[in-house]
């Protein structure tokens, strides 16, 4: 630090925080720690007592909070995000569009085990609406060395920390299986909650196909809405090991590539994910059209930005896979699904 007079102090980064005190009035930081200080600054200074001012001085290879709140930024963001001014070494960066948010955690955790600064996010792999905040940036003290911010966009490399991808319009086809609803002895109340879930990330519903448990009758109604144009098809019930669900064979005989046949989460443990030349088609458990949210709710946002879902990421479900089943349910502000990296 360096000791100025207040009136030779344009240009320079104050070191502390200012408080001014108007009694019946304020009595709050007026300028802080990193404000660098204005022509207009000065009677402010004055009036508040402040003759002298610590300043900082400008050392070889060593930058300003603010300088690396850029950095930090510019190594997290992508073009669907907008960011605050810079502040007191901090940026925080907000959603531009509806999408799925996501992280590089190997590269975010290897950034924040630096020390000195920091990157906050919200949860990987999160649905989120345009306007929401997403990250925040920060600079611990007033300097930080060159070297460590270098050291951070080597780690970074050339691809943002974090992404926002936009959903996709998805034309979706839905076959609802079982012989109780193919031949009307129970109503279908298991296509419309699908659908529900489809429209709330864009896609376009072409229609629902009712099938039997005959599963070359469910392998044809698949393989009937790809021809059709469909990039989607969500196949409901016939998904456990009784000898009569045979959903999960019908969807194998299309040829499709099975990524996996069952899920460390609950509720939703016997759902399958598979793709066929790169359109995904799911199996989804009963569970999903009674519960309020389920595997289906983890896996769809991915599949509807068009981010290819892997067996290594279902897997790491297990880890907060449990839905507590809420009174009143926060999701996705909770805990659920909220472990996997």
């Amino acid at each position: 630090m360096k000791r100025i007079k207040t009136e030779d102090a344009v240009g320079q980064v104050l070191c502390h925080d200012m408080t001014q005190i108007i009694p019946g009035v304020t009595k709050d930081a007026r300028f802080r720690k990193g404000h660098v200080v204005t022509a207009e600054d000065i009677p402010v200074l004055l009036s508040m007592g402040k003759d002298y001012l610590y300043i900082w001085e400008k050392q070889e290879g060593m930058l300003h909070e603010n300088e690396g709140a850029r950095i930090l930024c510019d190594l997290c963001k992508n073009e669907h995000m907008s960011e605050s001014p810079v502040k007191e070494g901090k940026i925080e960066l907000t959603a531009t569009c509806d999408g799925l948010f996501s992280i590089d955690v190997e590269r975010l955790d290897a950034i924040n085990s630096l020390g000195e600064i920091m990157i906050a996010a919200r949860s990987n792999h999160l649905p989120v609406k345009a306007g929401d905040k997403l990250a925040g940036t920060r600079v611990i003290p007033l300097v930080i060395s060159e070297e460590k911010m270098n050291e951070a966009k080597r780690i970074a490399g050339d691809k943002p920390l974090l992404s926002l991808l936009p959903y996709q319009k998805k034309r979706c086809g839905i076959v609802t299986t079982g012989n109780e609803v193919f031949y009307g002895r129970i109503k279908d109340a298991f296509s419309p909650v699908v659908a529900a879930k489809l429209e709330e990330y864009g896609g376009e519903v072409m229609g629902v196909t009712l099938c039997g448990d005959d599963p070359a009758g469910i392998t044809a109604a698949i393989e009937a809405f790809l021809a059709d144009g469909a990039d989607l098809v969500v196949c409901t019930g016939g998904m456990s090991v009784d000898p009569d669900d045979r959903t999960p064979a019908a969807i194998k005989a299309t040829g499709a590539r099975i990524v996996s046949y069952g899920a460390p989460v609950l509720p939703g443990a016997m759902f399958l994910l598979s793709y066929l030349d790169g359109k995904p088609i799911m199996g989804l458990p009963g569970c999903v059209m009674y519960a309020r949210r389920t595997i289906f709710d983890l896996v769809l946002p991915r599949v509807m930005a068009d981010d290819p879902v892997t067996a290594k990421d279902l897997a790491r479900l297990g880890n907060g896979g449990l839905c507590l089943n809420c009174e009143t349910c926060h999701y996705p502000n909770c805990g659920f699904g909220k472990g996997g990296v």
